[in-house]
Order: C-alpha cells, then structure tokens, then sequence
C-alpha cells in the first residue's frame, strides 16, 4: 500500500492534495553519496548489481524529498539486451564501436528473452519496491526508438544527429525496421519492469526535438504511440520528447497518461496545446537551479502558477546537472510542496 500516491493520481487526471514533486537524473551525479560509489564502481557496475542500483535510486528520496523514485539504469541497455557493445567512458560519455548501416546489421539484432539478459533490472527492481516499503512510487524507463536509433546508427552523442537522420532519410525501409524492432523489445522490457514493481513507466526521447515536425511524426510519434497503447492496461505512460513542443496536441489524444516538457515553452501554452486532456510534467531549466535559492522558490511559484495544481507534476525540463548543490535541490523540492498546495 502507497503512503504516499500522488503522482499516480496525478497521472489519473485525480484531485492531490498538492503538487506531486521528482526530477529527471534525480539518482545520481550530483549527489556527494553518489560521487563515492562512483569512485568505487564503474557505470555499469553500477548499473547491474541490483544492490548498488537500488542503494542510487533510494539516495534523493532520502536526501532530497522527492515523490517518487526512479530507478537508476540507462537507456543504452538495450543496444546491449540486442547484442550491441555499448562503452561508457568517464568524461567522454556513451560509445558504440559497432554501429548500424545496413539491413544486414538490423537483421542481426537480437529482440527475444529481455525480461532474462536484462534481469539485474528487474532485479533492482524489486529490491528496491522492497526497500521502499510503499514510501513512494516507482518510476521504470526507457529510451525511446528515435533515441535509440541515434546511438547505434551514430556510435556516440551528437549535437546535431546528422549520421542518424541521413541514415533515416537515404533508408527510409532500413530506418523503420530497425524503429520497429527497438519498438517491440522496448515494450517486452517496459512491461517486464512492471511486472518486477514498476509502478508507471517514462519514456525518454531525449533526441526527438533533432527531428522537424514532419519527420517526428514519421521516425518517432508513431513508436511512441505503440508503446504507449502497448502498456496502457499494465501501468501509466509518461513519454518525453524533448524540443517537441508542436506535437503536443496529437500526443494528448495518445494511451499515454502524461506528457513530460521542456522550458521552451510555457506552461500556458503546453495547457493551450493539450486542451488540458493530459496530465503535463515539467518544465523547470535545470541550469536554473544554479541561481539563488529565492530565485528558485520565486520560478517555482511562477510555474505552478503556469500550470495550475490539477493534471500535474512539477520536474525539470531535463536531467539535473552535475554541479547542481544539494541545498537547491531540495529547495526546488520545498518549494514545489510550498506552493503547491491545494
């Protein structure tokens, strides 16, 4: 039994009591607990042994207050659950050594038994609901197909995704095989980390906004849209697809039950966009929680203010920075439980 459900009934469109509150990347690189298990353990131990996973997850409920839990993992696991080499180099970040070119190399992917090579999530899972004893939700996630894509057609990060996209654009066929079949083990994953105690799932498609309006809903609106439909009926569907701010109106008609958002639009007009038919999450500038600490309080009420205190929950409009202080962390979080208040 949850003590504490309001994100949940958030994401059901219900009355809270206040605003519920988490960030994205909440687990993790700016936290000093964090920085000592990093200096012990590479990424990917990290990543795989369930008790050091759920050790990072429960750290912000702890030491931050947020509402709910995320699991900490990585989006890339599944190029590695689909036979891919994925690198995780300090400083440099992710790394592909063999990327996708062909249908040939498409054909080569493995979609079968996620639920089993990838089973130190599942694992995590669990220990970490159990650790949690019902204090909060548990958030599972994963990376969406276009994201997804990007990196094992590209190899590494990118500011600009021009091997991804030129990829899509010579290869159209290629492109929509290799979407469908991230589509399909991403579903097996995403309801496989339900059945391990999820209790909703985000979908992160940090690279969509690289795509115009056009090409976003050939390569990533309608992955996105299977699997929200997919994972209706197992737990609520949050997609994020940073920098899509003119596909809000299509993906408040989806399965999904919340839209994440970025900053560079305004709570008003994402409200205006979804005809407040979906719960919206979002949208504070993470590099805002750099500025003083009133500062902080005062955008938090601004944004409140923007959104209103039905249909939402208050996170940033990305992952938090590694250079942000605890104390504004927390503030950010103080400040959300002030404010938004019924």
């Amino acid at each position: 039994m949850l003590k504490n459900d309001l994100l949940l009934r958030a994401l059901r469109g219900e009355e809270t009591e206040r605003v519920p509150v988490w960030m994205m990347r909440q687990a993790g690189r700016y936290l000093p607990d964090y920085l000592k298990l990093k200096a012990r353990y590479d990424f990917f131990t990290r990543v795989e042994t369930p008790e050091l996973a759920t050790q990072i997850t429960l750290q912000p409920i702890d030491q931050v207050g947020v509402d709910a839990a995320i699991i900490f993992s990585d989006i890339l696991v599944i190029p590695q659950a689909m036979g891919k080499q994925v690198l995780m180099e300090e400083g440099r970040g992710p790394s592909l050594p063999s990327v996708i070119a062909t249908q040939q190399d498409v054909d080569a992917l493995i979609t079968e038994g996620v639920e089993e090579s990838l089973k130190y999530v599942m694992q995590a899972l669990a220990l970490t609901k159990q650790e949690l004893n019902g204090r909060v939700p548990l958030i599972g996630f994963a990376g969406a197909p276009w994201t997804i894509l990007c990196y094992m057609v590209e190899g590494k990060g990118s500011k600009t995704w021009d091997k991804a996209k030129q990829f899509a654009y010579t290869q159209p066929a290629v492109a929509h095989s290799l979407l469908q079949k991230i589509t399909d083990i991403t579903i097996a994953y995403l309801k496989a980390q339900v059945k391990a105690g999820a209790d909703t799932v985000q979908v992160f498609d940090s690279w969509a906004g690289s795509l115009s309006p056009a090409d976003f809903k050939v390569y990533a609106q309608p992955y996105l849209l299977q699997i929200a439909d997919a994972l209706k009926d197992d737990a609520p569907v949050i997609l994020f697809p940073k920098g899509t701010w003119y596909a809000l109106k299509d993906l408040a008609e989806s399965s999904a039950s919340g839209i994440g958002i970025d900053w560079c639009i305004s709570p008003q007009m994402a409200r205006e966009f979804t005809g407040n038919k979906i719960t919206l999450q979002g949208n504070f500038d993470p590099s805002k929680l750099l500025a003083p600490i009133p500062e902080i309080r005062k955008a938090v009420k601004e944004m409140i203010d923007g959104f209103g205190k039905t249909r939402y929950i208050a996170n940033l409009g990305h992952g938090i920075m590694p250079n942000v202080p605890v104390d504004h962390a927390k503030a950010f979080v103080e400040a959300v439980k002030e404010f938004g208040v019924r």
